[in-house]
């Protein structure tokens, strides 16, 4: 149960995607002034170091994050940052054509947490060493909205103790609430909030099949007690009938409760091992994810498109890169 360490996937192609959608959706709430109530329900550790053991042990940054910062059309303050021990990278796109502004918005934040020495900063390495986490992305958007409350919860005991010291740096007071519950179940008793307004995200590992069935169930409280909040699902795309079926269910949830829905999905490989049609090799690991919105932003549509197309380009891995952004209910 609590062999998954995020730590080993940190800055990955899922990561990319999940994060360019949770800064664009949260661009958009924070520009009304009225409070806003953020749940984590899978939070992980918070902050994790690219060059530390988990993640050289993996590598899936370098196929992520950090070959987006490699592209030839990134802007000199974040390329200039980047990593010696990724310059092999091949680039992908020979083009100058600027980032999308969801992208850049991305690339730009994520920089910042490498910058400075503060808020778990590389404390002046000058590399992308640092990569934020949900919490510390979502905690970035809300500086400054003193009224707005984030709730992360993390059931991994290791996990819950690196991201109370992490979050401990912020000095964030009563505004952050680090909870080591299971996120599935402790995001009732605060649905609906005071305030009427409220984003959840919903990232767990899978790693266990229920996993599954519990994000349903989960979300079918949540749009029963609270059906005009912001929800935000992310899921593997992996031949398994219970992952091929969870967008299916998720849509049909919004469906019922009369809401609108966005799905994004981003591919950067084949999910055969071995060797593709063209002969390339295909490397293992997750090969594709997406992330279901409930009550996204009227922007996010666009946003999106224009992000991933970029996106999937720079990532891709042989010739089975591939994007998608679909919506419903409107």
């Amino acid at each position: 149960m609590f062999s998954y360490r995020h730590a080993f996937h940190a800055g990955n192609h899922a990561d990319v995607l999940k994060h360019t959608t949770l800064i664009a959706v949260l661009r958009h709430l924070t520009q009304k002034n009225t409070a806003l109530q953020v749940f984590d329900t899978h939070a992980g550790a918070g902050l994790y170091r690219l060059d530390g053991d988990y993640a050289q042990t993996s590598g899936e940054a370098a196929d992520g994050y950090l070959r987006l910062v490699q592209q030839p059309n990134m802007p000199p303050a974040l390329a200039s940052q980047a990593l010696p021990a990724i310059h092999h990278v091949a680039n992908k796109r020979p083009d100058s054509t600027p980032p999308a502004p969801a992208l850049q918005d991305y690339l730009e934040l994520v920089a910042s947490f490498n910058r400075s020495s503060g808020s778990g900063g590389s404390s002046g390495s000058g590399g992308h060493l640092v990569y934020p986490g949900s919490p510390f992305i979502i905690d970035h958007l809300l500086q400054g909205r003193d009224r707005d409350r984030l709730k992360l919860y993390e059931l991994h005991p290791t996990d819950a103790k690196t991201l109370r010291a992490n979050i401990a740096q912020l000095d964030a007071g009563r505004q952050i609430t680090v909870l080591q519950e299971d996120g599935f179940d402790g995001l009732k008793k605060f649905l609906p909030p005071p305030s009427r307004r409220a984003l959840v995200l919903c990232d767990p590992s899978y790693e266990l099949k229920t996993d599954y069935a519990r994000v349903v169930a989960m979300m079918t409280d949540a749009l029963q007690r609270f059906a005009t909040g912001t929800y935000m699902v992310w899921y593997p795309i992996i031949p398994r009938p219970e992952a091929h079926d969870l967008p299916r269910k998720l849509k049909t949830l919004a469906l019922r409760a009369g809401r609108p829905w966005l799905n994004a999905t981003l591919t950067v490989k084949s999910s055969k091992l071995g060797h593709d049609d063209e002969g390339e090799v295909v490397r293992p690991g997750l090969p594709a994810s997406g992330v279901l919105v409930i009550n996204p932003p009227h922007t996010l549509k666009a946003l999106l498109t224009a992000a991933l197309s970029q996106i999937a380009q720079a990532l891709a891995q042989g010739k089975h890169q591939a994007f998608e952004v679909t919506s419903g209910g409107h």
